[in-house]
């Protein structure tokens, strides 16, 4: 399953992150989005979702949520 596919208000285990853009990688491991980190979406929006990871609220379109996967 994929973030844009997550029931709202669920917490979720991040299982992987599948994108080559290495840059994009870096952007989301300093957002505290990566392997084994818990995230839960808040609410999904047109376009994309809001999702909480660690202590913060993060905005996430849909074609970069499709690209992580849950467990």
């Amino acid at each position: 399953m994929n973030l844009a596919e997550a029931i709202e208000g669920k917490k979720y285990i991040i299982e992987r992150i599948d994108t080559d853009d290495e840059e994009l990688n870096s952007f989301l491991f300093s957002l505290g989005c990566y392997s084994g980190e818990p995230i839960t979406v808040i609410a999904h929006r047109r376009g994309g979702c809001t999702v909480s990871i660690k202590d913060g609220r993060y905005s996430i379109d849909t074609q970069l949520a499709k690209a992580i996967l849950l467990a």
